[in-house]
């Protein structure tokens, strides 16, 4: 069985699941989801890529968030509704909300699961891109197995 971490920062919809589902093949596939609350630490760059993308309407939103408590509970439906649809698919799935040091909890789950990769799908962030500062690039450098980085699909 092939064993993959999985980081996300929002609910996958059906062409992400069948998207991450089927980079193997018929090899079976086991997932371990994270996810990180959206919350205050890095409102600036999130504001500044819906500006560079031209998403205005987003960047003026980014602003009114609530606190971390409030963050926590979507979060954790995202994870469930996660779970299920990848479990559709026949792949055995778990996942936990990320509440501290996202790679440090990465790095636990690649060793604790023995995975055989780290898959960080999520949406374009030209800033941290750019910096270098992306999930992706920081975890190439921690977790000792290939990352991947794929775009989640947007509506």
């Amino acid at each position: 069985m092939f064993t993959t971490v999985l980081m996300i920062e929002k609910p996958l919809v059906s062409d992400d699941v069948e998207l991450v589902t089927t980079l193997h093949g018929d090899e079976p596939v086991s997932f371990v989801v994270l996810i990180q609350p959206r919350g205050d630490q890095d409102r600036l760059l999130r504001a500044l890529d819906d500006v560079a993308l031209g998403e205005f309407d987003e960047a003026v939103r980014e602003g009114s968030e609530s606190d971390d408590r409030e963050t926590r509970q979507p979060a954790a439906r995202a994870l469930e509704h996660s779970l299920t649809l990848l479990r559709e698919t026949g792949a055995r799935a778990e996942g936990s909300v990320i509440e501290n040091h996202p790679l440090d909890v990465l790095t636990e789950a690649v060793e604790r699961h023995k995975a055989d990769e780290v898959i960080v799908l999520t949406a374009p962030h030209l800033v941290e891109e750019f910096f270098h500062r992306d999930w992706a690039t920081r975890a190439r450098h921690k977790v000792g197995v290939p990352v991947l980085k794929l775009f989640a699909h947007t509506p």
